[in-house]
């Protein structure tokens, strides 16, 4: 997988992929995070898939312009951590200390930083909420995962592993405990039936709030990139 830009102002950054399966030339923008990616032919000259991107450049700027900017996180930028929004500043101590308005960052690297501690913190997060409710319906799960899903926020497998999206951490608090009852209700129910969303609601309660935040706002959370 290759990065290429998009000449512009802005230039927009491309990701050519390509795939012994493609026939022709697809082009797909992230509904998450923006991202634009080409899928090419196996042998084919990446210059046509460029050229193909310049057609249509309209096109993308036009699908750009109605997508959340993307965020370059560090010093000077503005990020939420469990719903509130604080400004990241550089920090006199090593580390990330999470403040009532600010982010205090050290060290010469403060996006990798503070991807690491949000990590940690959303760890936290998920593992007391799916302890609580694991307790509730009286079952265990064998194992926590964290990952940077872009199609779901939690899944369950049938082994009993709970996997979420880091970036909950993001989300106000009640995104990310309905999101843990709503995997852990898999550890009863594996499917989504009316006995599994019955649980659900045992668990959690009334879950149409958090499901319609996550519809309507939960793409802005992929905005946050950590690797610019």
């Amino acid at each position: 997988m290759s990065a290429y830009h998009l000449p512009g102002d802005p230039p927009v950054p491309l990701i050519l992929r390509r795939s012994a399966r493609a026939k022709r030339i697809s082009l797909r923008i992230s509904a998450l995070d923006g991202r634009v990616t080409l899928t090419l032919p196996a042998r084919l000259p990446a210059r046509e898939a460029l050229d193909f991107a310049a057609e249509k450049e309209g096109w993308i700027r036009d699908h750009l312009a109605r997508h959340p900017t993307t965020v370059a996180v560090g010093i000077g930028s503005t990020l939420p951590v469990e719903g509130h929004r604080r400004q990241v500043v550089a920090g006199t101590k090593r580390g990330v200390q999470l403040g009532p308005q600010v982010l205090s960052v050290g060290g010469n690297s403060p996006a990798r930083s503070l991807e690491r501690f949000l990590k940690e913190l959303a760890r936290d997060r998920l593992a007391a909420a799916s302890d609580h409710y694991a307790a509730q319906v009286g079952r265990s799960y064998q194992k926590l995962s964290l990952r940077d899903t872009r199609s779901r926020w939690g899944s369950c497998s049938s082994a009993g592993t709970l996997m979420y999206s880091w970036r909950l951490i993001l989300a106000p608090p009640q995104i990310l405990t309905y999101v843990a009852a709503h995997e852990v209700a898999h550890l009863v129910e594996m499917n989504h039936s009316a006995d599994f969303w019955a649980v659900v609601t045992r668990l959690y309660g009334d879950s149409s709030g958090p499901r319609r935040w996550l519809r309507e706002e939960g793409g802005a959370l992929h905005r946050f990139r950590f690797d610019l």
